[in-house]
């Protein structure tokens, strides 16, 4: 089976003010970002669609869903590794002074609210999942940066959980199979965005 594995569209900022976990939507560019995605992936012979439980991806994923009419599958372990945050900034507007930036700079490890070595665990326990659950089929899974590049991390067998990062909508390709034979074909296509700038 074939894994089409997507992170979200650029969302909006948001700041709860510490009184919950920051879930925002998609800014307006986001909204064509997940429009393009859908376009390409359309012709491609989904037969599933999967996302996050968190609303970015969600909304990345809907465009797909729709066109295709398929009812999409959330999945809570396909979460981001910060998903406990009350505030959410996208990096491009983080400066050198921003909380998160500092924070990543004492202790990169601090990002994973659940610890690392369980969010490494859960992010390649979904992905087995889904591919046990579809067999032949290929699934387009609508997650996030860290999830993204941890599975990426597993399938590559490196320490680096941050040495390939991908960028809003872009696109990562696996042929995976149930005897656990899992092979990279792609990372990080972006070709479909180049006309939003």
């Amino acid at each position: 089976m074939e894994l089409i594995i997507i992170r979200h569209a650029q969302p909006e900022a948001q700041d709860l003010g510490g009184a919950g976990p920051a879930d925002p939507p998609l800014s307006a560019l986001g909204v064509h970002q997940a429009a393009a995605t859908a376009d390409l992936l359309a012709t491609e012979g989904v037969s599933h669609v999967v996302t996050s439980t968190m609303l970015r991806a969600i909304q990345t994923g809907q465009p797909l869903a729709d066109l295709l009419g398929i009812t999409p599958e959330a999945i809570g372990d396909l979460k981001e590794s910060d998903h406990q945050r009350s505030t959410y900034t996208p990096a491009e507007q983080m400066d050198a002074d921003h909380e998160v930036v500092k924070e990543f700079l004492t202790d990169p490890m601090a990002m994973f609210s659940d610890g690392y070595e369980a969010f490494r665990e859960r992010v390649r326990s979904a992905f087995d999942s889904i591919v046990e659950a579809n067999r032949g089929g290929r699934v387009a899974v609508y997650c996030h940066s860290m999830v993204a590049a941890v599975y990426l991390q597993v399938l590559l067998g490196h320490d680096d959980p941050f040495a390939v990062m991908v960028d809003y909508c872009g696109i990562m390709r696996v042929t995976a199979s149930s005897s656990g034979i899992r092979t990279l074909r792609s990372v990080n296509e972006t070709g479909h965005l180049r006309h939003l700038g």
